[in-house]
């Protein structure tokens, strides 16, 4: 019986050919199908050139399965997260590979309202099911039918925000030529329709699975730049851009400057409790203190989770949290079936620009100033665990810490607290590295230095 390798920590992701196949995909229908026991699934898939004969294999084993096939066509993953609680249907995948390269796809599953399939809750079952590749045979054959959930979708989005307190903006929208492009085009139709605002410049729009533009994916320095020169170009009030499947989604202020994810997470926390005090907010373990101090201001009950959309999914349900962020630009809200969403977060802050009258730099700067950050650093490293034991070893000695012992944590790798500054030390779920995270209070001057010493131990090592 051999391994399948594709399957990860919270979905599934492999290399074209040798990791992840038509058949693999066949089976993993079979297997979700014989495991979870529906009696109707959405499927979708995302722009990718390999995404259509997967979903297809895929849908076939489902439907061998016994179970019946509603197709929503090319869209980004929250499509099958609404359509699942839309439809209140028994499950959802969808095909996709997000910003891995283009030689890779792979999946993200849910069950009946839109609950994660992660590696705790139910997808090591799948895999063994998909490996040992013997299936019991069905009762019926289930059926396929294309469904469309555009309108309602697009009217869902709508209820997080009052468009008609929208000012006259102008917003650059980069899909990178993945999946969004048709739900800017939806929303703007709909915005013409009620008399909104909202002028879009849209830059590589058309959706296209040869990538020209390269693989869409933001939080890379390097996928920022035609972003940030179309806002400066157009004079923009704002730009966005979303990676390939749209589950995250990145800011640009006017000025075409990044905006860290971390720092859109205090942003949304606090409009969320501006209109709803007392509601816990959920955060990532890697920058956490802006956040913190921003939900507990706002009366808010800040809760840290692991980082990862399972975890932190799994986390709001258990809680009953209102909203939650991870400073990699995911976004989780409660009324969206706890799902993350990448259009969601645009819209509110289209809301706090024209509610606030000030542009987005402005409702940021003071956050950056008061809690600078490093953004995630990655590094190439041969045994994550050494390089974390040392670095922990390090700062709990007396040397290595100067004047303090430190609050350590390790809910998800490796954090460290001082006084005045803190980091966290964690492994990719998804890649071979080592990911890290540094933040001051008020102090840039610091964290230059911090990120110095601990780039040098890494290298050390």
């Amino acid at each position: 019986m051999k391994q399948l390798s594709c399957f990860k920590a919270y979905d599934i992701r492999g290399q074209l050919d040798t990791e992840l196949t038509t058949d693999i995909a066949y089976r993993i229908g079979r297997a979700y199908a014989e495991y979870l026991q529906p009696s109707q699934v959405v499927v979708g898939a995302d722009v990718r050139l390999s995404s259509p004969q997967l979903k297809s294999a895929l849908a076939q084993g489902l439907m061998d399965g016994g179970v019946d096939v509603l197709d929503i066509g090319t869209t980004g993953t929250e499509e099958v997260y609404f359509a699942v609680f839309h439809l209140g249907v028994d499950g959802g995948i969808e095909v996709t590979a997000s910003h891995n390269p283009m030689d890779y796809n792979g999946m993200k599953l849910v069950r009946r309202d839109s609950a994660p399939v992660s590696g705790d809750s139910g997808l090591r079952e799948i895999q063994q099911l998909a490996e040992r590749n013997q299936f019991s045979p069905s009762a019926r054959q289930g059926q396929y039918r294309h469904v469309d959930t555009l309108l309602p979708y697009i009217q869902h989005l709508l209820t997080y925000v009052d468009a008609a307190s929208f000012r006259p903006l102008k917003l650059v929208a980069n899909s990178g030529n993945g999946a969004s492009g048709h739900v800017i085009d939806a929303l703007e139709m709909q915005f013409r329709k009620s008399g909104v605002p909202i002028t879009f410049i849209k830059i590589q729009h058309e959706a296209d699975g040869n990538f020209p533009h390269g693989i869409p994916n933001p939080l890379l320095p390097e996928c920022r730049q035609a972003t940030a020169d179309a806002v400066i170009a157009h004079h923009a009030d704002f730009g966005i851009a979303w990676d390939g499947d749209f589950d995250r989604c990145f800011m640009f202020d006017e000025q075409g400057q990044f905006i860290e994810g971390y720092y859109i997470v205090g942003l949304l926390a606090e409009a969320f409790l501006q209109k709803r005090a007392g509601e816990k907010i959920i955060h990532d373990p890697r920058l956490t203190w802006n956040t913190v101090d921003i939900v507990q201001r706002c009366g808010g009950i800040p809760i840290q989770s692991k980082t990862g959309h399972a975890f932190i999914k799994e986390r709001m349900r258990q809680e009953n949290a209102l909203y939650g962020g991870e400073m990699s630009a995911h976004h989780y809200f409660r009324d969206f079936g706890y799902c993350d969403s990448g259009m969601i977060p645009w819209l509110l802050v289209a809301e706090l620009v024209s509610r606030t009258g000030q542009s987005l730099s402005e409702l940021v700067k003071a956050r950056q100033q008061a809690f600078p950050c490093s953004g995630e650093l990655n590094y190439q490293v041969t045994d994550a665990s050494i390089v974390r034991n040392r670095i922990e070893q390090y700062f709990s000695e007396p040397a290595g810490s100067a004047t303090e012992m430190p609050k350590i944590e390790h809910v998800d790798g490796l954090s460290m607290e001082f006084s005045d500054w803190r980091f966290n030390l964690r492994s990719s779920n998804t890649e071979p590295l080592l990911r890290l995270n540094v933040e001051t209070r008020a102090n840039p001057e610091q964290l230059a230095e911090k990120v110095r010493l601990l780039e040098s131990l890494i290298k050390a090592v």
